[in-house]
This record gives C-alpha cells, structure tokens and sequence, in this order.
C-alpha cells in the first residue's frame, strides 16, 4: 500500500512537471494502448488525452507547482490513513477535567482536583505484579533512559549483548542519575559523575577509576525485567518474591506476522485498582458508554437528546477469574452492537475477550470475520501513588487494513475518555452500597486482593498547610 501511495505522487508529479517535449512522448504513447470501453461506449478517447496534454501545455509554472503541492498533499493524507499508525498522547489535564468558573487552565483545575477531593479508604497502592514501563522499541542496543514507575526512578539499558537491564536510577556514591549522561559498558551502566560502573543483572558494582579496590557493599538496586510482545516489563513484589506468572505472549506479535496500527496513552489520577474493576461493573456500559461516539467525551452533553440520540452502542458483557493455576487471570466476554430507535443494526456486532492478566495488563482479542484476528494491549503503570499511565496498541493480521485497526483504536480511545471524566474525579468507596446486579463488582474486589501482601504500601499524605 505503501509503495502504490509513492509511485500514485510520483506520478502526479512528473505530470506537472513535465515539459511540452515530455508531455507529447507521453501523450501519444498512451494514444497507441488499447482503451477500455463498457457496452460499446469508449471511456477515455485519444481526444480526452489531447486536452488533458493541452491543458499541462497551457498552464504557467505556478499553477504547475500548485499540483505538485496537492500531489505531495494527497500522498501525505494517503499515507497516514492507509499506512501510518495512528499516535495519540494526552496529558493529565487534557481530558476528564471541568474547567473551574474562575477561568484557571484546565492543567490548575487537574492540581485542584488531585488536591482537595475525598481519596476514601484505600487499598495498597502499588499491587504485586508486573508492569510494562516501555516498549521494545524506545531502547536501542547501548541506549539508557530514565524512567519513574511506583514512585521510583529506574536506569532502563540495553547492553551490548541486546539484553534490557533495569537498576536503581541514583548511584549509591553520590547520588548522581545513571539514566542522564550515563554510558552502557558491555553489560553494565557508568555513572556520568565519577565514572563507578554496575553491572545490569545484579547491580554489583565492577569498577571505580581511581579505587584501588571495589567495595563489596557497593551495589544498587536491580529489577527483574521481561521483554515479551516488544513491550519491556518490570517485575515489583513488596515481599521480594520472584515472578509467580507471566504475561501470555500473543504468537503474532512475537513471530513478527502482526503489524501495530496505533498507539495512545491518557494519564490518570486515580487508584489503580478502579480501572480494571471497570470490567465488572457491567451495568456502567449501558448509561456511560450507550451513547454514540460522536457525542464526544464530556459526560455533560454526552446523554443530551441531540440528532444522534437514536443511534447507540450497545452491550452485553460477563466477567469471571480462572481457577488455578490460572487463577491471576479475569476474563471478560463482550459483544458490542450497535442500534437504531432501539433496534439492533445488522452486521455491527463485535465479540471481544479481555484476558486480564495480574494486576495491570489486558489483552483483549478479536476475531473479525472479513479482517481477521487482532489484539489490543492495554497498560497501566503507577507512576506514583494515584498516577497512573494508561497505553494502549492495537495489533492485526496481515490483512487487515491500516485504517481498520485505527478505527477499534479511536473508538477505544474515546469510550477510555469517558471513563477519565468519573476516575479523574471520583472517590474510593471501600464498602459501596451495591445491589444484587452488580455482584460481579464484589467478586472482581475480591480477585484482585490476591495481588496484595502485608508489606504492600499504603497512601500517606502529610498536610502542611490550610490550603486544602
């Protein structure tokens, strides 16, 4: 597809650039090659390319320019439709937020909101699992970046053997970052200050230039790290335990069959555990995402009567955990249709299965009867306590079109924009006043307890001024 889109604005633009000598060649070459004609009637005659020719003769360079232009133009449009993957990073304040009468930026109002709403009776803040903190392709062999997960800076490398390492981002010698200037050695990462050198896979430290020798206490902190389907994993266990399950890998992504059609990422200021009880609460569906997408995502207009009122989404879903020795796995089984005055619109149905895998990642599948299979991966990340980043990638078979895969992600995207409306906003109700439909928000609370343990850290918040 790519290449017809080049040669499709290559084309374009030898046309107008030719010169009159070019321009005839061509001309009576295509005067010589059979022409196609529908029941006797000839579509393009040798009198249409003369004036077309003609037409390339008169015009002045300029306008001759203005076409290459719209070439380049369409080509480009083309391109990002039918090739590019679709990309889209929203910060905290850009959605989810109600801007505050006194004409504050939206990014004050999200301080505001962080700042002075109830938190409720919280859970542990950071659950026992893993936690993707880049993608595969953000490091390159000998590359180093910083990053901040669970409250925490970590030093992410790549050695020269390919491996990802990850260690505590600060040197225990004087507190300098490993993940700004540092340099990758082999296998190890070199303070850019004094140049003390650890090794990735424990964090030992190997070398100091001006010591005679290393100190056998001069380490620091390494974490476990798994790279599976081009995303990059961190291992945190507040006990220290090693992994007990693993991310499924999805055979596509893996063999490199599957193409990626797109990326977003929403920051969140919310408890990690509301984002994926979302997928018990199956009454939320219908009132918060029933409406069609064109209603936007600001749920102060979404449920207005409006000319689209009639055309909604509409859902059926069921969520259940696995028995051992899957049971770190919640599955939900969805169908999305879509309805007109309340009836059902042929051919619009969808079956999705979310496999939600810990505490943190879902891989919902689906299998298109025209395009074929795909997944969408979704992440979260706590930053910090009541920080989350959310990523999500769509992947699809071979042939599946570009624009179809950006499509399922739009509409993910959109309907995650609703739900940032009600996390960024919301308090924790540790006992909510439930009713008998909505069981299953129970059953998930109780599931994904299982991903805390004693030592696992709770929200402290000192308050020093009167501010609040």
């Amino acid at each position: 597809m790519a290449t017809l889109t080049v040669l499709a604005a290559v084309g374009l633009i030898v046309l107008a650039l030719a010169d009159d000598t070019l321009q005839e060649t061509l001309a009576d070459n295509l005067r010589e090659l059979p022409l196609p004609s529908f029941v006797g009637i000839q579509l393009v005659d040798s009198a249409f390319i003369q004036d077309t020719w003609q037409f390339f003769r008169r015009e002045a360079l300029q306008k001759r320019t203005f076409w290459v232009l719209a070439a380049v133009l369409v080509a480009y449009e083309l391109y990002k439709l039918l090739v590019k993957p679709l990309r889209v990073v929203r910060r905290l304040e850009d959605r989810g937020y109600v801007p505050d009468q006194d004409e504050s930026t939206l990014k004050d109002t999200a301080a505001d909101v962080a700042r002075r709403r109830q938190r409720g009776d919280l859970p542990p803040v950071y659950p026992n699992g893993w936690f993707r903190i880049c993608d595969s392709g953000d490091l390159a062999i000998g590359e180093v970046k910083t990053f901040t997960l669970l409250g925490e800076s970590i030093a992410v490398f790549r050695g020269e053997n390919g491996t990802v390492y990850a260690v505590e981002a600060y040197c225990p010698h004087l507190g300098a970052n490993l993940g700004i200037g540092g340099r990758v050695i082999d296998n190890c990462i070199e303070c850019p200050f004094h140049g003390w050198t650890f090794r990735g896979d424990d964090g030992k430290c190997v070398r100091i230039p001006y010591a005679k020798k290393v100190p056998e206490i001069a380490k620091i902190k390494p974490w476990t790290i798994l790279e599976v389907n081009k995303l990059i994993y961190i291992w945190h266990h507040a006990e220290k335990c090693e992994p007990d399950y693993l991310p499924e890998e999805i055979e596509g992504i893996v063999d490199g069959s599957w193409r990626c059609h797109g990326f977003s990422e929403h920051m969140i200021n919310a408890h990690i555990q509301e984002v994926p009880e979302n997928a018990a609460d199956v009454a939320h569906l219908s009132h918060l995402h029933g409406p069609f997408l064109i209603q936007g995502v600001d749920l102060r207009y979404t449920n207005k009567p409006s000319v689209t009122s009639a055309l909604r989404h509409g859902w059926s879903a069921e969520w259940s955990a696995l028995p051992a020795p899957e049971a770190h796995i919640g599955v939900l089984n969805l169908s999305h249709y879509l309805t007109v005055f309340g009836f059902r619109v042929p051919g619009t149905t969808i079956d999705v299965e979310a496999r939600q895998i810990g505490p943190s990642i879902v891989h919902l599948h689906f299998d298109h009867c025209i395009f074929g299979k795909g997944v969408l991966l979704q992440e979260l990340s706590p930053v910090e306590p009541l920080l989350l980043k959310m990523t999500h990638q769509v992947w699809g078979s071979p042939w599946m079109p570009s624009f179809i895969g950006k499509l399922f992600l739009w509409g993910e995207y959109h309907q995650v924009e609703r739900d940032l409306m009600i996390w960024n906003n919301k308090r924790y109700v540790s006992k909510p006043m439930l009713v008998k439909e909505d069981e299953l928000i129970g059953k998930h609370r109780r599931w994904y307890s299982q991903f805390y343990s004693e030592n696992s850290p709770r929200y402290t918040a000192a308050r020093t001024s009167l501010d609040w």
